[in-house]
């Protein structure tokens, strides 16, 4: 019997909370605080729906596209702009994108610096502050995929590639060309050696991963929590409305497929380059821009492939293989390579990128008298910059049912841990061999750094082997890069569909392909490097923005939900009490009748 009443009265809370959480969420929304900050005009709340348009409303469709006019249009015109012209006068597109270059890092490398810092501290605020336990997707969602399969998609597609082709080139040449902000310490010293990791350290771990967080969560928040498109421009909703829908976002997408493609073009060159060096090591197929770019026609075939069949299908099949593989190398050249130096160096080279971060994060070269950061970690910046649309709208894709605090922690964490080991492996290795002149690797990198890895792997067991997965591993980055890409393109230049047919998918990769294929002719590795630092620039000031507004979006979130919190408390509590006043007065006045106790109720909660 009492377990009987027991279960009664839990479905009778049930019903209550039910129906409390409602009504209090009805009313918390229709008294939230007003918005007045950089409106152009008041907009509506994140909650009406006057206005609203359905992702892909305005769509041109047929003939295997489904497409946002304008932004398609528009983007497409001005690729198409660019590869012409590009190829028309490849040697005057060189001169022009060495002087951008400079004048760019010149003049804007302080802004980079700055926004870099921006993101990371607005990450570490969304994750350790109040916002931390609110759940992308609302209260009941829950995750896609496996928290393995979360993390293999997100290194896949966040930085495979470049970590295969920095690994060894780059703590080798800060090695040789130490960054002044450490003084003057010898090069090719242990000083050298431990500054070259940190600085590796520095440009592939916490900052890029906070600006990829920043992007992702405003994008997943905005299209899991408040409905809106999974577009770029649906994250500035807070600051301008439903102007998002008109030319002003517009622009926001148009910057976004822009920095999309140049940033994975800039990728997509560094692995073919990178596979071209395998191949002459292995076969002595001639290294040149022409082999390159046949190499990105046939890779990019692949990728086509793995766009076809889709995220369950494609990427995320891929991703995990080339995981599984890539670790499986790793941990080879740990133990065929100097380990202990290996695991003892991570220690210390972590314990020394923690003690230099602040510096390091704030350093801008003002006063000395030299280009290194231009070269470095404005280029860096701006290319992680370029690629968070890409990479932001992925891992929004796939991280509906995360907390707050675990998706930027997740995000952050996990990545640059695995990154930070991964250059100690690779890099260690190259060093040691460097330092104790086993081998010359520093010769070949300041000749060309895309031959770095297959120099190093020579001095290990089983040399061709190795450098056969090291090539297979930046194909298949290639892929997982190529397609994630295209998935991602898709969604914005058909307004924040997440499904778009096959032809289109595949319009998209090739686009790709040819972007890469046009940069590596204009001009190669500086060409590369130039388009990022250009669309990255303009990208930055999108993004701090972007902070901003989704720090408004979660406040509305946050105090609603606490409302919501609160009155739920309450009904409990009015519940047991209710039924405890009851009991007793129950035993006290067994013969009294139901009015009277009832009476004594409503009495006793006066």
């Amino acid at each position: 019997m009492d377990e009987n009443k027991e279960n009664e009265s839990k479905k009778i809370l049930a019903k209550k909370l039910k129906k409390a959480e409602k009504e209090a969420r009805k009313k918390a929304i229709k008294n939230r605080k007003p918005f007045k900050g950089l409106q152009i005009r008041l907009t509506p709340s994140l909650f009406d729906e006057e206005g609203r348009q359905e992702p892909g409303e305005n769509n041109w469709s047929g003939l295997g596209f489904d497409i946002h006019p304008q932004v398609t249009l528009i983007s497409v015109a001005l690729l198409f702009l660019f590869i012409l012209l590009t190829l028309l006068f490849p040697s005057k597109a060189e001169n022009i994108f060495s002087g951008l270059m400079t004048s760019v890092t010149k003049n804007a490398g302080w802004f980079f610096i700055m926004a870099a810092n921006i993101f990371i501290i607005a990450a570490l605020y969304f994750a350790f502050g109040r916002f931390g336990n609110i759940r992308i997707g609302g209260n009941n969602a829950k995750p896609e995929f496996s928290k393995f399969g979360w993390y293999a998609m997100l290194i896949s597609a966040g930085m495979g590639i470049g970590l295969l082709f920095w690994s060894v080139g780059e703590p080798i040449s800060h090695l040789q060309n130490p960054s002044p902000m450490f003084g003057g310490i010898e090069k090719g010293s242990a000083a050298a050696a431990q500054a070259a990791m940190a600085t590796t350290f520095f440009h592939w771990g916490f900052h890029p991963w906070a600006i990829y967080a920043i992007v992702g969560l405003g994008l997943a928040f905005f299209s899991y929590n408040r409905g809106l498109p999974l577009t770029i421009r649906s994250v500035f909703y807070p600051l301008i409305g439903n102007k998002i829908y008109g030319l002003l976002g517009n622009i926001i997408d148009v910057l976004s497929v822009l920095a999309t493609l140049i940033g994975l073009a800039t990728s997509l060159g560094l692995g073919v380059a990178q596979v071209n060096a395998g191949l002459n090591y292995l076969f002595g197929i001639q290294m040149s821009t022409g082999v390159q770019v046949v190499l990105i026609i046939v890779i990019t075939g692949f990728a086509t492939i793995s766009v076809v069949l889709g995220l369950d299908g494609g990427v995320k099949r891929l991703s995990e293989i080339n995981m599984i593989m890539a670790g499986i190398f790793m941990i080879f050249i740990l133990i065929a390579g100097p380990t202990v130096y290996i695991l003892s160096g991570f220690t210390q080279n972590l314990g020394f990128y923690l003690s230099e971060l602040l510096e390091m994060s704030f350093w801008a070269e003002t006063y000395r008298d030299s280009s290194w950061q231009g070269v470095w970690t404005i280029f860096y910046w701006a290319w992680w910059i370029s690629w968070s649309p890409f990479v932001g709208m992925f891992i929004a894709r796939i991280s509906k049912g995360r907390t707050v605090r675990e998706f930027i922690l997740g995000v952050m964490l996990i990545p640059s841990l695995l990154s930070f080991l991964w250059m100690s492996v690779f890099g260690g290795t190259a060093l040691y061999l460097q330092t104790n002149s086993i081998g010359d690797i520093a010769s070949v990198v300041s000749q060309d750094v895309a031959v770095a890895l297959f120099s190093m792997l020579k001095h290990l067991p089983w040399t061709s082997l190795l450098s056969m997965v090291g090539i297979i591993l930046v194909t298949v980055f290639f892929v997982t890069s190529s397609d994630s890409g295209s998935l991602v393109v898709d969604h914005l230049i058909s307004g924040g569909k997440l499904d778009s047919p096959v032809p289109q998918r595949i319009f998209w990769a090739l686009m790709e392909g040819v972007v890469a294929a046009t940069l590596l002719i204009g001009g190669g590795l500086n060409a590369l490097q130039t388009a990022s630092v250009i669309t990255g620039l303009p990208f930055a000031i999108l993004l701090i923005l972007l902070v901003y507004s989704l720090k408004i979006g979660l406040q509305e979130e946050y105090e609603i939900e606490e409302a919501v919190r609160k009155r739920l408390i309450e009904v409990e509590k009015e519940h047991f009490l209710n039924e405890a006043i009851t009991e007793v007065l129950q035993e006290e006045n067994a013969s009294s009748p139901d009015k009277v106790v009832y009476e004594k109720i409503e009495e006793m909660k006066k």
